[in-house]
């Protein structure tokens, strides 16, 4: 497994750390897999992994060896990383939508992904203030897709612009996984380098990163 990573992937993270899953649709049970320490799981063997994982404290560990951040990828792949600490839950999912095609093919693949997984969680929606006329279909769409998937699903517009800001949401209001894009992810390694083991650290978040 190691050698499709080096092959598809060129991580900046040391390669020991990071463990690839090659399942369409990950399992029941999958996050309690990761939270007690298991690793990559082959459901269906493919040309490429589904997701790829890596446990936070080790990638932090690797962060501050270095004399500044850098991003997780030297040439982020459409691939998600997914990144946890103390324990990975999908108990209260935070999703940003930023009104881009993107974004969009993010969060249905995420669904897709996740989807025996995620029924009893609670998930949160950001979405900017101003969205064109042109999208706001696929934004209702979106909504739509995640109070099917999901027990409880709120929408909420905010014009979070940083990493930062929806960190610091996912924090105060105890999130336990934040879905944005990797375009963030060079961000998101200075919030983690900066703020890791902070007074406003919450280590039951975890990140998951894709285009």
């Amino acid at each position: 497994m190691q050698g499709k990573v080096e092959n598809l992937v060129k991580f900046a993270l040391p390669e020991e750390i990071i463990h690839p899953h090659y399942c369409r649709q990950l399992p029941p049970g999958f996050p309690a897999h990761l939270s007690i320490g298991g690793k990559g799981i082959m459901c269906h063997p493919t040309d490429e992994p589904s997701l790829y994982t890596a446990h936070l404290p080790e990638v932090l560990d690797w962060l501050h060896g270095l004399e500044k951040p850098i991003g997780l990828e030297e040439e982020p792949c459409e691939i998600p990383v997914l990144l946890f600490d103390k324990e990975m839950s999908t108990e209260s999912l935070l999703f940003h939508y930023d009104g881009t095609p993107r974004s969009a093919r993010l969060i249905r693949n995420f669904v897709e992904l996740f989807q025996d997984n995620i029924k009893e969680s609670k998930a949160t929606i950001i979405s900017p203030s101003f969205i064109p006329k042109s999208k706001l279909r696929e934004e209702q769409e979106i909504v739509q897709l995640l109070a099917q998937s999901t027990a409880e699903t709120s929408f909420i517009k905010f014009n979070f612009t940083r990493i930062g800001d929806f960190w610091s949401y996912a924090v105060k209001h105890k999130c336990t996984l934040l879905v944005t894009t990797k375009y963030y992810q060079a961000d998101l390694a200075k919030v983690l380098f900066h703020f890791y083991r902070g007074g406003m650290w919450y280590d039951r978040l975890s990140f998951y990163l894709s285009y």
